[in-house]
């Protein structure tokens, strides 16, 4: 368990070192989070059973916070099988590491004139891979947990101002996707 505290610590202090400046270097903070998930992931995961164990549906914990410029670091589930909702997170940058499990991951380009969607890329992410997007307004995307037994958790670093995000349904059809503020809800706080 301390391995993980301490895995979980670094995995926060690397992401506010990186949020310090308004567009960081997403690649070098990917490849820096990575390496520790990469040498720390059974340690990771072990930890992460506690979580699993109590809570077979998705949820999100807050792992840090800072104002100015403004950064959250989460800790995100996906239930086995769940396709989260089409998220647009409008001008702000972010990446999304995963820490146990599987995740496809997939971005969408909306025009400007129509709101039409058009899928853009499609990756496959284990433990210690990334995917990430700067700030770009016209950009979407969503990810599906690939197990049907297992949670998938994912660490997440938003830029900017994120109280709210703008989701749609998660069906099919994401070229007749309408956006919804929404606002995430916290399952809780972890302590690095």
């Amino acid at each position: 368990m301390g391995k993980y505290t301490h895995s979980l610590k670094t995995l926060r202090d690397i992401a506010l070192e990186y949020g310090r400046v308004e567009l960081p270097d997403l690649a070098s903070m990917a490849r820096e989070l990575g390496s520790v998930v990469h040498r720390d992931a059974p340690a990771l995961s072990a930890r992460l059973a506690s979580l699993r164990r109590r809570r077979r549906q998705g949820g999100r914990w807050l792992l840090a916070e800072r104002g100015h410029p403004a950064l959250r670091v989460l800790v995100m589930a996906c239930a086995p099988g769940q396709r989260m909702p089409l998220l647009d997170h409008a001008d702000r940058w972010g990446l999304e590491l995963t820490l146990h499990g599987a995740l496809e991951w997939q971005s969408y380009r909306r025009d400007p004139h129509n709101g039409e969607l058009d899928a853009q890329a499609r990756n496959w992410l284990g433990p210690g891979d990334a995917s990430w997007f700067e700030r770009d307004a016209g950009l979407a995307h969503r990810c599906r947990n690939l197990s049907r037994h297992d949670t998938a958790y994912t660490l997440h670093v938003y830029g900017g101002e994120l109280p709210d995000h703008r989701a749609g349904a998660a069906c099919e059809d994401v070229s007749a996707w309408i956006a919804q503020v929404q606002r995430g809800t916290l399952a809780g706080q972890l302590a690095p």
